[in-house]
């Protein structure tokens, strides 16, 4: 997990890793999500998916049932007692409640039938990412800017300014990847949930409503237009 204060990821995507041993799916499934603008990395075994998780550094964990060296519920158990919380999407061929039982009680997060739709698939991606871009960083300081995301309360040099549930959405992710472009790609499957056409200027009008309320009263210039690649909240408000 992300510490309070700390800023700024190395990418605007979501990191996924993919642990599967069939290689022809996990390329399907590395490909699939790259082209929805993941990051995503394939490992084939158990072991090298314990040791890939337990870095933290992916955001979404995609975990086979049946894999050589230990099967998926025990590296999500492993996990867990290890203190990694990176949301688990478990994909099993086994599709008997005693089993979905088995792994929710190995603590996965989700839990997806093979076979599978890929549109289902990448839908809850989107909602596990989302869950852990909320659960990574409870607190948020950007220069003046402080973020509180379980509270969603919102202060700039310790006054409190109100933002709609959207508005403040689009702030979190910008707060979240400070520093970083955050693309439109990323805002519409992130914060709008791929339900909105990326042709539409509904992204452009979040941010141009958060600069009336975050930059302009306070004298900040903090939201940047980045023409062509997306939108960065700045390290300052200067």
């Amino acid at each position: 997990m992300i510490a309070r204060g700390t800023v700024g990821w190395e990418t605007d995507a979501v990191r996924v890793l993919v642990v599967e041993d069939d290689v022809r799916l996990a390329a399907v499934l590395t490909q699939l999500l790259a082209e929805a603008g993941y990051q995503p990395v394939a490992v084939h075994t158990g072991p090298a998916g314990l040791e890939q998780a337990t870095l933290g550094e992916f955001d979404v964990v995609l975990l086979d049932w049946m894999l050589p060296g230990m099967d998926g519920p025990t590296v999500c158990h492993t996990l867990r007692g290890r203190g990694v919380l990176t949301p688990v999407l478990l994909l099993t061929a086994r599709g008997e409640v005693h089993d979905k039982v088995a792994g929710l009680d190995a603590l996965a997060d989700d839990y997806l039938v093979k076979p599978f739709s890929l549109d289902e698939l990448l839908a809850r991606v989107r909602a596990l990412g989302r869950r852990s871009l909320q659960a990574a960083v409870p607190v948020l300081d950007v220069g003046d800017l402080h973020v509180d995301a379980e509270r969603r309360e919102v202060t700039v040099s310790g006054q409190r300014v109100e933002l709609t549930a959207r508005e403040f959405d689009v702030l979190l992710l910008l707060a979240q990847r400070a520093g970083r472009v955050v693309s439109r790609q990323t805002f519409f499957e992130q914060v709008w949930d791929g339900e909105t056409d990326l042709r539409s200027n509904v992204i452009d009008v979040h941010v141009a409503t958060l600069r009336g309320k975050v930059d302009r009263p306070f004298g900040r210039h903090s939201i940047e237009t980045l023409r062509g690649a997306g939108y960065r909240l700045r390290l300052t408000g200067a």
